[in-house]
């Protein structure tokens, strides 16, 4: 299929936006030029006044399949993801059965390529069943298209564990993604344990239970030389923790959410289990500290942790609600609008947070608009406003705190490998 994009504008890396044509063919971005003829192209679509980007990235996410489709499945969470902008996501292992050897891995393999919408890559679990205890065939694992290797949704909670995977991977050439909490002090708690927990009378989960963890496996990853990479930083400790590792020349990366640069403690107002997330809101200075360790680079990149739950489980309560909420179809526009269009960081910062900054920490070909690249892109109307309504989500997950939200910035056209596989149905078309 050739598509041409027509009268785009595109963030140059001087921040500048500049007007382009986009030509796409046979998968691949055949060409960007100030005009490009639109003779014999299948479809042509008038991009004025709207932005072109590489298609997002998300390493983290839920897709719940197997086992927990009545949460999510493949085919509803990739055209959520789609949606928002996404065209390579990453899911995570906590499913049933846990992707934990090479018959898992390939069932769920070709489950993906039956049904994704995009670019799904999945990772394998560090240990069977997601128990913390014996550990997977690493190297095996490693030779099938899995992302890396992780436990997320659980902390490794033994050193040697956790030691002996990362050798292992190491030698596999992969990374060990981190889910990062020390059960012994999470106290069964719910919520941050600070002004939160003493407001809602609930227990509260205290920010050493994440950062300690870190600590400890900053030093394995130092001794081992393996890729670490910490999912959804939370805290200012674990912020200082990960920089003095960078600094110690250490191989370790972070991310961190949508939600924790947007939210902190003070927003939660009620027992609402649609608040319940894990690690939790923490404080207003864990908040200011996660903006901070973004913007200098401690931490590497956004990552949504979209985590789907049904209605029914979410209205539970906070001591009986599972953790999580969804996030693929409304990280763009309320990064953009609270960060962004509030002059905390530049829009070139969120592209490359989104985009080429997960590519680059694990070496994906993806995050770029350039010539003969995989067309993998994401048209942005920077300008329209609309209210956050989860009953429209295409994802069965509609547990998030963010309804009724009033943003700017709607992803309107995705393209994955030169297809369409999202626009908008009130986008007009030329």
């Amino acid at each position: 299929m050739r598509i041409l994009l027509k009268n785009a504008s595109r963030l140059m890396e001087n921040g500048v936006l500049e007007s382009c044509d986009v030509l796409i063919e046979e998968g691949k971005i055949k060409q960007i030029g100030e005009s490009i003829e639109n003779e014999a192209v299948d479809r042509l679509i008038n991009c004025e006044g709207k932005l072109v980007t590489p298609g997002f990235i998300d390493v983290h996410i839920h897709l719940r399949e197997p086992g927990g489709e009545h949460k999510e499945t493949i085919k509803t969470g990739t055209k959520a993801a789609a949606r928002g902008g996404f065209t390579t996501v990453c899911a995570m292992p906590n499913t049933n059965p846990v992707p934990d050897d090479v018959a898992s891995i390939t069932s769920l393999l070709e489950k993906i390529d039956q049904d994704a919408l995009i670019r799904v890559i999945p990772y394998a679990s560090i240990t069977k069943g997601l128990k913390g205890e014996e550990l997977t065939d690493l190297e095996e694992l490693a030779k099938h298209n899995v992302f890396a290797f992780t436990d997320d949704g659980v902390g490794i909670q033994t050193a040697h564990a956790m030691y002996s995977a990362m050798k292992r991977a190491q030698a596999a050439g992969k990374a060990i993604v981190a889910h990062c909490e020390d059960n012994s002090i999470v106290y069964g708690g719910v919520v941050h344990h600070g002004d939160v927990s003493e407001r809602l009378d609930l227990p509260g989960i205290p920010s050493i239970s994440e950062s300690v963890q870190i600590a400890r496996d900053v030093l394995l990853a130092e001794a081992t030389g393996c890729h670490y990479h910490v999912c959804h930083v939370s805290t200012k400790e674990s912020v200082r923790v990960i920089r003095d590792a960078k600094k110690a020349g250490i191989h370790v990366t972070a991310e961190v959410t949508p939600h924790h640069l947007i939210l902190n403690e003070d927003s939660i107002t009620q027992d609402d289990g649609n608040w319940k997330m894990n690690p939790p809101l923490r404080s207003k200075a864990d908040q200011e500290a996660l903006l901070e360790g973004l913007l200098d680079g401690t931490i590497d990149f956004i990552a949504t942790d979209h985590a789907p739950h049904s209605a029914d489980e979410k209205a539970q309560g906070m001591l009986h609600a599972p953790f999580g909420i969804v996030g693929l179809e409304t990280a763009f526009p309320l990064l953009y609008t609270n960060l962004v269009k509030r002059g905390k960081i530049t829009l070139h910062q969120l592209i490359d947070w989104l985009t080429i900054k997960p590519a680059q920490v694990f070496h994906l070909p993806y995050g770029r608009l350039r010539e003969n690249d995989i067309a993998d892109v994401t048209l942005i109307d920077l300008s329209r406003e609309t209210r956050i309504d989860k009953h429209t989500f295409y994802s069965k997950g509609k547990n998030t705190p963010f309804h009724n939200w009033n943003v700017t910035g709607i992803p309107v056209v995705t393209i994955y490998e030169g297809n369409i596989v999202y626009e908008e149905e009130s986008y007009v078309k030329a």
